[in-house]
């Protein structure tokens, strides 16, 4: 009696357990569901199954891939962790193409020995993917969405029940998603018709040329929903076609014969022309392809009329997105196109004659030389702002109509006489100019050069043309400070003057090099081949420097010391120093490699970086000046610099320009340690993204047991580093730092430090 009595007992238990976990499961779906309802749009909606599927299983990272039909491809919209750029794969490729094919869920315990997992996303980003859950994205109507994937289990594997819980939560999320998507189609078809009407209306009032072409080619590409666009003009005194503006060119200009190629037979034939594939056009040209890397796979060329009905142009689109071009795309494009036609006539019209108007202004102005002419009556007739600058004049006024007597008399009287003898002048070429003038303004001299040339329009003389180019200490300190720095960055601190150069407190990122061994190789070179070594080497660094906007502050023998963020900062000075380093060590590989073809041996150097607070201004005697930072933040940075001998590295940089990095590089996390000198510890990191495979082979999964071996060094298990450590060295026998590693570990096992073990390690020279 009692045992069944115990049995019923434990079967109302079982009973009673599997209706709370029944109960549970209803309330987690209840919430996604609740939680879905409420999400304001597509990416809320993907994002919050992203948060609810990563939460409740516990990972580390989770992404929904949304399938593409035009394109065949699945794409992210949302991603935990670091990676935030949009992914695109084929939907028959990888771990995710297959569960969306296959539309069955995969649980990967171990993805690098999984033939369909693609490392290069975690060889790009540095992220080690550990385990993988990936389900399909199914609608209630059975439709193939796409696919919900999650990285990483924060505790563990990933089970069966995991696997089962992320398909009923990704069910349960489908119709929201599904609802969603229809929702952002409708809403691009409405931009798309309202942006059609908004450019149509606009192109009644709309005068400015680039500005009209622009917002029409935009218009165009959306609304075909193609890859690029261009708008071909017809300039009827080359007889050629040019692009004013195209989707997708940047900065890039074409220009081709009105005749030619598939732009050229639609602009002569006046009839549109819709080519699926035009590399089996003999028509095509596929030179430009070959120049900018794209690659053409569909076009779509439709002549521009003008209100006569007269040809003045061609509209080109180029790959539509999910196949070839329709009849309805050419429809669309010939009924804007006639909408349009009347506005860029227009436009086009006022743009040139505006361009006539501006042109002599706009080049007189844009002169950095002052330009006066002066007239048959001695009257000075025009004056630009640089001649008012030099003159250090009010306003044009205060000399347009004078006299040029009453301007150059006095100290500048052999000005006007130069003026008198140049009235002489027959032929219109024909030209004075005298170097390095003293010209008195206001009681200063400044030194000018100055031409004087005349003024002839057939045969009638109206004047004499002044140019005054002002050579002064101003240019000629800007020709020295050109040197070292970024010639954008030396007009900023010409223009800033004393309080630029004077103490400034500000944050900045310094960067050391110095080159390894070289007293060794002065020995060898002598003293008039090291100087041609180096000035060929810093020739070489600099221009890596200066292409960062870096300030290169002295050359200290063989090494180098650059600023980057004073005496003004970027947003980005510690990115612009890595970036900079990085480039060192790219271009010192070439240089080397050159060097080598010569039979000469090769340079090695270190390079050091730190952001922190630094001192900025000119320091020096009254004799001597300097413009240079100071502060601890310095000494940092050439502490590191030295200290890539310790550990076998090229590029050191300290915790404090790491966290203040924006983009992300491939680093390593080398020590923490105590400076000479100092007292608190500091992380540093070395940068690796130069390297190639054969300098650093295997990298990523060498990387991955470094940091295993760091962190069992710094949990104080020396044996168990050193085995870790031993791993890296199979992978890549050359790894100094682990080398190193090893050495050390091996040291504490014989010597064990005192106290509790904190992993810092002092270091003891500069």
């Amino acid at each position: 009696m009692t045992k069944a009595k115990n049995d019923e007992n434990k079967e109302k238990r079982a009973l009673t357990e599997r209706f709370k976990r029944t109960q549970r499961f209803a309330q987690m779906l209840l919430n996604v569901t609740n939680k879905m309802a409420t999400s304001k749009g597509l990416e809320e909606a993907l994002n919050t199954l992203v948060e609810i599927t990563t939460s409740t299983i516990g990972a580390e990272r989770g992404t929904i891939f949304l399938n593409d039909p035009l394109t065949g491809e699945l794409y992210s919209r949302v991603a935990q962790g670091n990676l935030r750029r949009e992914i695109r794969i084929l939907n028959s490729v990888g771990i995710a193409g297959w569960v969306f094919t296959n539309k069955k869920g995969v649980i990967i315990s171990d993805p690098y020995k999984d033939k369909r997992f693609n490392k290069a996303i975690d060889e790009r980003t540095g992220f080690k993917t550990k385990g993988i859950l990936c389900v399909p994205l199914i609608s209630l109507k059975n439709e193939n969405l796409g696919v919900t994937q999650i990285l990483n289990k924060i505790d563990g594997e990933f089970t069966q029940i995991d696997l089962e819980l992320l398909e009923a939560m990704s069910q349960q999320a489908a119709v929201a998603i599904q609802n969603n998507i229809v929702i952002e189609k409708m809403e691009a078809a409405r931009q798309q018709e309202l942006e059609f009407l908004n450019v149509v209306t606009q192109v009644s009032t709309e005068l400015n040329l680039s500005a009209l072409l622009n917002k029409i080619i935009h218009t165009i590409t959306k609304m075909l929903d193609a890859e690029r666009s261009t708008l071909f003009i017809n300039d009827e005194k080359t007889k050629t076609l040019y692009t004013e503006v195209g989707e997708g060119l940047g900065k890039t200009q074409i220009r081709l014969p009105n005749n030619v190629g598939i732009a050229g037979t639609v602009f002569t034939t006046r009839k549109s022309i819709n080519i699926p594939h035009p590399y089996a056009d003999l028509r095509f040209n596929p030179s430009f392809d070959k120049k900018t890397g794209f690659f053409t796979r569909s076009i779509l060329c439709c002549p521009v009329f003008n209100k006569q009905g007269k040809a003045i142009g061609v509209t080109q689109v180029l790959n539509k997105r999910g196949g070839p071009f329709t009849k309805d795309d050419e429809a669309k494009l010939e009924a804007f196109t006639s909408q349009i036609s009347m506005g860029i006539e227009n436009a086009k019209l006022f743009d040139d004659i505006q361009a006539m108007k501006n042109y002599n202004e706009s080049m007189l102005e844009s002169m950095s030389n002052g330009v006066i002419t002066v007239n048959e009556e001695g009257l000075v007739a025009t004056c630009n702002e640089a001649g008012v600058r030099i003159l250090k004049l009010d306003s044009v006024e205060a000399i347009v109509g004078k006299k040029a007597e009453d301007f150059f008399a006095g100290a500048n009287a052999w000005l006007l006489e130069k003026l008198e003898k140049a009235k002489k002048f027959e032929k219109e070429h024909e030209s004075d100019t005298f170097l390095d003038q003293a010209l008195h303004v206001n009681g200063e001299a400044r030194s000018v050069n100055v031409t004087l040339q005349p003024l002839i329009r057939g045969t009638q003389k109206l004047g004499i043309l002044v140019m005054i180019e002002d050579i002064s200490s101003e240019k000629r300190m800007k020709s020295t400070m050109s040197r070292y720095m970024d010639s954008g960055l030396a007009d900023k601190l010409l223009a800033g003057g004393e309080d630029v150069l004077g103490g400034v407190n500000s944050v900045a990122t310094i960067l050391f090099s110095d080159i390894r061994s070289f007293t060794t190789l002065t020995e060898e070179l002598g003293a008039e081949g090291t100087v041609t070594l180096l000035n060929e080497y810093f020739s070489v660094m600099v221009e890596c420097v200066q292409g960062e906007g870096g300030m290169l502050d002295k050359f200290i023998g063989d090494a180098m010391m650059v600023i980057f963020g004073t005496p003004f900062p970027h947003d980005d000075d510690p990115d612009r120093g890595v970036r900079a380093a990085i480039k060192m060590m790219v271009q010192l590989r070439e240089f080397n490699e050159k060097r080598e073809k010569k039979g000469n041996p090769p340079i090695r150097h270190g390079v050091g970086l730190n952001t922190d607070k630094v001192v900025s201004g000119n320091i020096g005697s009254p004799k001597r000046m300097d413009y240079t930072v100071i502060g601890d933040g310095v000494n940092l940075a050439s502490r590191l610099e030295s200290a890539c001998k310790q550990y076998g590295a090229n590029i050191l940089i300290s915790e404090y320009t790491f966290k203040s990095l924006k983009a992300t590089y491939r680093t390593r996390l080398v020590d923490k340690v105590i400076v000479k000198g100092k007292t608190a510890p500091v992380s540093v990191y070395e940068v690796l993204d130069f390297m190639s495979e054969n300098t650093f082979p295997n990298m990523i999964e060498a990387l991955g047991h470094f940091n295993d071996g760091t962190s069992l060094y710094h949990q104080g298990k020396w044996e168990q580093a050193i085995r870790t450590f031993e791993k890296v060295l199979t992978l890549n026998p050359n790894d100094y730092c682990s080398q190193m590693y090893v050495k050390r570990c091996q040291h504490l096992q014989e010597n064990p430090p005192e106290g509790s073990w904190d992993g810092v390690w002092h270091m003891t020279s500069k």
